[in-house]
C-alpha cells in the first residue's frame, strides 16, 4: 500500500495543528457513530466499531469523546450518512480511490471533481480503478512490539496474507472477510494493535516523478481536508527525495 502508507507519512512529519486536529477527530467520531447505528454499540460484538474506536485511539482522541460519539448512535442522534466511493486519475496517471461519508451527494461529488479537474486529472465512475486494487484487511501494530521475524511467524499463524515490517511499525494484511479473527489472534500476543481496517492495497503501485508527485500530493491532500472524505488511497510510489521535500 505504498502510496497511501508514504502519504500518511508526510502528513505524520509536517504534524498537526490543532484546526487540523480538530477535523480529524470530527471525522473519526463520524465513523463511530455510523459503526455503532450499523451494528451494536458494544465494540466487542461490532468489529467496524472497535476499527474505528482503534483509529480515534491513534490520534489520541478522548475517551469523552468517543462515547459521545457512540451516545449519538444509541440515542438516534446524528445526521443520517451516505457512504460513497469515488475513484479517479490524478497527475502523473495515479489511479486513485476516495471513500467518504456525506448527507448531501451532489454537494460532495460536485467538490471533489473541481479538485480532480483542478489537479489536471479526471473523475471516473465507480470501478474505473478499483480493479487495479485488493480490498484487504490490515492491521497495524508499533515496531516495538516485536522484531520481524516474531510478527512474520505470528501472522502466518493468525491466517494472514503479507506482512511489511520496517522503522515505522508492521503491516499485517489478510483477507478481508478474516481481518477480525486474525486481529484478535495477533492482539492475544502483541496487546491492543494500533489500527485494524480494511484498505485498499494497489496491486503495483508506479513511480511517478517528482513534478507529477507534488502535484498528487497537493491534491490528496486537499481530499483529505474536505469534511466528507474518510480516506483516500492511490497506487503511487514517491522518490526519497520527493518524500524529504514535502515532509520539511
Amino acid at each position: 500500500m505504498a502510496g497511501h502508507s508514504q502519504f500518511k507519512n508526510i502528513m505524520h512529519r509536517k504534524g498537526r495543528v490543532d484546526a487540523v486536529r480538530s477535523k480529524v477527530f470530527s471525522k473519526l467520531a463520524r465513523e463511530i457513530t455510523v459503526a455503532a447505528k450499523m451494528g451494536m454499540p458494544d465494540p466487542n460484538m461490532n468489529p467496524r466499531l472497535r476499527s474505528a474506536i482503534l483509529a480515534a485511539r491513534a490520534e489520541n482522541m478522548p475517551k469523552d469523546n468517543i462515547q459521545r460519539a457512540i451516545n449519538k448512535a444509541v440515542g438516534g442522534e446524528g445526521d443520517n450518512y451516505d457512504e460513497i466511493r469515488y475513484e479517479g486519475y490524478g497527475p502523473g496517471g495515479v489511479a486513485l480511490i476516495i471513500e467518504a461519508m456525506t448527507d448531501n451527494r451532489n454537494r460532495t461529488a460536485s467538490d471533489i471533481r473541481s479538485y480532480f479537474t483542478k489537479s489536471g486529472g479526471n473523475l471516473a465512475e465507480t470501478g474505473a480503478v478499483s480493479f487495479m486494487f485488493d480490498h484487504v484487511g490490515l492491521v497495524e501494530f508499533k515496531p516495538e512490539v516485536a522484531d520481524a521475524d516474531t510478527m512474520l511467524e505470528a501472522a502466518i499463524d493468525a491466517g494472514a496474507d503479507d506482512v511489511t515490517s520496517s522503522e515505522d511499525g508492521h503491516e499485517i494484511y489478510c483477507d478481508s472477510t478474516s481481518l477480525n479473527e486474525v486481529t484478535k489472534a495477533l492482539e492475544e500476543k502483541f496487546g491492543e494493535p494500533k489500527a485494524s481496517k480494511l484498505v485498499w492495497k494497489p496491486q503495483t503501485p508506479i513511480l511517478v516523478d517528482d513534478e507529477a508527485g507534488e502535484k498528487l500530493m497537493r491534491l490528496m491532500e486537499t481530499l483529505e481536508e474536505h469534511d466528507d472524505v474518510q480516506n483516500v488511497y492511490g497506487n503511487f510510489e514517491l522518490s526519497d527525495a520527493l518524500m524529504q521535500k514535502m515532509s520539511e
